[in-house]
């Protein structure tokens, strides 16, 4: 059996819900510039897989790096935190 190593998960919020079984979820990351030492947020959207769409806009999602599912989604949902 082989082992594999420990995936990414992130936690996000969605931001469209328009597609069947798919969601587009906002993902913030807070980094400092190097030269000048300001903090800066920099943004990522990524398409997740929800199977039983059960996520809406506005909620705080965690999500998991997967095998891809299609062109663009190689993210899954793996809980819904918080409603929006």
């Amino acid at each position: 059996m082989k082992k594999r190593g420990k995936r990414k998960q992130e936690i996000g919020k969605v931001i469209s819900d328009k597609m069947d079984k798919t969601r587009i979820v906002l993902i913030e990351r807070i980094t400092m510039h190097p030269l000048y030492k300001k903090v800066l947020k920099k943004y990522t959207k990524v398409k997740v897989h929800d199977e039983k769409n059960k996520s809406k806009v506005g909620d705080r999602v965690k999500i998991a790096e997967t095998r891809p599912l299609s062109k663009e989604k190689h993210w899954r949902l793996v809980e819904i935190m918080k409603g929006g």
